[in-house]
């Protein structure tokens, strides 16, 4: 038996495809306008990202590109994960959706809190990590909720059966749905945690790149609050809970666009700014190295260095110089006591006697 195409629909389309056309329910034709726009958005980003690899002058700054591109792949996914969710569900978009919509958000929410953890080394002062590292650890935070996935996929379909997904209650598979993402809840609490540490800092200059990252995740955790709340409810019609979850998709898509991806565009391009970096001879130069205890020893003392000669001639110490210079040095003056001495008499050699006799 044949169903009649809805308006706006070709006769012979498939009814899987009705909502991507049916003007009678438009909100897949705008959602599926909204995704389109973020995809291609997202790709423009990314060819923007490989054109300015080479502009950006701030080294810390290009170190995190590697990052930012496999999370603009994430969010490309994102929007297109959505098309799965406007689709009626079957044997086909079931595994898809189930599969795919933790992995994709915890790529991106393990980008953005190793962005937030090398901002918190920044921001203190201290050396940012290596490129490779902060991408190796995006990719070993995802790597989880891969794991997940895959374990819940294989004992759900029980290898063959992929249509499980449809076969099952509504208020099971919605229930399902949400567990299967409870470890991209804890990702997005502890990125929103770390973000707030970045603001700890003394390098104020860092601290707008922590800014973009906590209102990204104060808007996405208030998304999935909602979403959550609007899909587990039971009084709600179960014939909506496709179009809660592909605007979730699409809110969530645009919110990483606009509240991340364009503020930090914004700023690749910026000259390397002084004061959001400690002086680099800091640890270098000695600090009150002056003794507490016992003589004072000159040769480490800063406090009474100053220019030209003392008032006893000596040459002064030159700071940070490799040997002593040498020194005019006054004569020694003697400062012993006299001792007393008996003068010698006159009558030692006389004899008593007189001559001849």
């Amino acid at each position: 038996m044949t169903t009649l195409a809805p308006s706006g629909c070709r006769s012979n389309l498939d009814s899987r495809y009705h909502r991507l056309c049916d003007t009678a329910e438009s909100w897949g034709i705008i959602l599926e306008t909204f995704a389109a726009l973020g995809a291609v958005a997202s790709v423009v980003f990314m060819f923007a990202l490989l054109v300015l690899i080479c502009k950006v002058q701030d080294s810390n700054r290009r170190k995190m590109l590697p990052t930012q591109f496999l999370f603009l792949l994430g969010v490309l996914g994102v929007f297109g994960l959505t098309f799965a969710f406007i689709i009626k569900l079957d044997g086909g978009t079931g595994p898809t959706r189930f599969f795919l919509f933790g992995i994709l958000f915890a790529i991106c929410f393990s980008c953005l809190l190793a962005h937030a953890f090398n901002l918190t080394k920044l921001v203190r002062g201290k050396e940012s990590l290596p490129w490779l590292v902060t991408l190796g650890l995006a990719l070993g935070f995802s790597l989880v909720q891969d794991v997940i996935a895959v374990e819940y996929i294989v004992l759900a379909m029980n290898r063959t059966n992929v249509h499980i997904f449809s076969e099952l209650s509504v208020p099971r598979r919605n229930e399902d749905f949400v567990m299967l993402l409870i470890y991209v809840f804890l990702l997005m609490l502890l990125t929103f945690l770390t973000s707030l540490f970045v603001f700890c800092g003394s390098f104020t200059g860092w601290k707008r790149h922590g800014a973009h990252i906590c209102l990204t995740m104060f808007f996405s955790i208030a998304t999935w609050v909602a979403w959550i709340i609007l899909l587990l409810i039971s009084a709600l019609d179960s014939k909506w809970d496709d179009t809660i979850l592909s605007t979730a998709l699409v809110l969530n898509g645009w919110i990483f666009l606009l509240f991340y991806v364009l503020p930090e565009f914004m700023l690749l391009p910026k000259q390397r700014n002084p004061m959001d970096y400690p002086v680099e001879d800091a640890l270098c130069k000695p600090q009150h190295m002056k003794q507490s205890y016992g003589m004072e020893n000159r040769a480490y003392s800063q406090e009474e260095i100053s220019p030209g000669f003392e008032e006893t001639g000596d040459s002064q110490y030159a700071p940070y110089s490799t040997h002593f210079p040498l020194q005019n040095r006054t004569p020694k003056k003697d400062f012993s006591i006299p001792r007393a001495q008996a003068r010698s008499s006159p009558y030692n050699n006389y004899e008593g006697r007189k001559g001849g006799s």
